[in-house]
């Protein structure tokens, strides 16, 4: 099977997009990958056929007044540039980000099945849940069920909006208003992080985090055996600022080690109990006794699943909705907003709490429960033809 994978080059959605070819490989399927040319050489290395498409990057939205619509405008133009790129490349499926929306329709332009990956949750409206990023619980009783009916009715404006603009674009470059959607959902999710609803989506199918390191240097952390913070600054443009200098401030005097795990240039000065740079994240996290991170899906993902729990700083976008997850299922705290006296208070409390730990390791055990997003794809392209 001939797999096209397209993602935009922010590390939350292109990791995963990596992570996934190389299943694709594993079990001796042809992926191409198309992604911002930030990952194509690393792509490259891991054995992936890897080129560059330009015209998926949100940060190149920012400060549009409607950013709705310069998004279906974005995906309109990509649509038509990369029509004679999947064309040449005659892909049997292709896989786009949930926001490459663009290449979901290039896809239909050529009535190529298309798969739609999302690297979190799924965040689809719901009849029975509050509107995903509204970080709630499903509302209980009756004031519940009426408080979620009203916060969705508040929301239906915008998500009508959206589809409307949604047409407009898809007309535009000659398809219908409405297409039939992907063939399969990947959630790379752990199920942990998922919330019922009474209306899934029949295609829609939990993979299980699908994860890659970005970086092949390992990191030494401080020696000792006091317990280890690691420390994960957010890599999306939306995401708290600043936060690990505050963390190590917060840190400090608490009896423990630190590493900040970032591609970003170290601080001047560091003290003995601290480092700083690029290192497998993987490895760091077998020795880490708690992670404080940004709240993006894909870091908090690579923590449960190595069942060490968190103390999450949530920026914009979904962080918010994620670390209200993570800390309803029992294995994080929230600060928010940050100061240090909160950090080092939550990560005080992480640390002499093993309810924290049991709950991370609950986390990790769901992971056993998901399905192959391989053999998802194989079966829904069968069905497909």
């Amino acid at each position: 099977m001939r797999v096209v994978v397209v993602s935009g080059g922010d590390p939350g959605h292109v990791v995963p997009a990596i992570a996934l070819c190389l299943r694709f490989l594993a079990a001796g399927d042809d992926p191409v990958l198309l992604t911002g040319d930030r990952w194509v050489d690393a792509a490259t290395r891991e054995g992936i056929q890897a080129s560059t498409v330009a015209g998926l990057a949100l940060s190149d939205l920012r400060g549009e007044a409607d950013l709705g619509r310069a998004l279906h405008d974005q995906a309109a133009t990509l649509a038509c540039a990369l029509t004679p790129q999947l064309a040449a490349l005659a892909p049997d499926l292709v896989v786009c980000d949930v926001l490459a929306l663009g290449a979901s329709m290039a896809a239909e332009l050529l009535r190529v099945p298309w798969a739609q990956l999302s690297p979190h949750p799924l965040y689809e409206p719901s009849k029975g849940l509050p509107p995903m990023g509204s970080g709630l619980a499903a509302g209980v009783g009756v004031r519940g069920r009426l408080r979620d009916a009203v916060l969705r009715a508040l929301t239906a404006r915008s998500i009508r909006e959206g589809e409307r603009q949604r047409a407009v674009v898809r007309r535009r470059i000659g398809l219908s208003g409405r297409g039939a959607g992907p063939v399969a959902r990947l959630i790379a999710t752990l199920p942990a992080l998922e919330v019922p609803r009474p209306d899934w989506p029949a295609n829609a199918h939990v993979v299980g985090p699908l994860l890659w390191e970005a970086s092949q240097e390992v990191m030494t952390p401080p020696p000792g055996d006091a317990p280890l913070v690691m420390i994960a600054p957010s890599t999306a443009w939306t995401g708290a600022a600043g936060m690990a200098e505050m963390t190590l401030e917060a840190v400090a005097g608490l009896g423990v080690r630190a590493v900040v795990s970032t591609f970003a240039p170290p601080p001047e000065t560091l003290p003995e109990w601290a480092r700083s740079g690029p290192g497998r994240q993987d490895e760091l996290l077998r020795e880490a006794a708690v992670l404080v991170c940004g709240g993006g899906h894909g870091m908090l993902v690579k923590a449960l699943r190595s069942a060490v729990p968190v103390v999450v700083v949530p920026g914009g976008g979904d962080q918010w909705e994620m670390a209200n997850r993570v800390a309803r299922q029992g294995s994080g705290v929230i600060v928010r907003p940050a100061t240090v006296d909160g950090l080092r208070a939550a990560v005080a409390r992480v640390l002499g709490d093993s309810s924290f730990d049991k709950a991370a390791a609950e986390a990790a055990a769901s992971g056993g429960d998901v399905r192959d997003p391989v053999e998802v794809c194989r079966t829904a392209l069968s069905l497909a033809r």
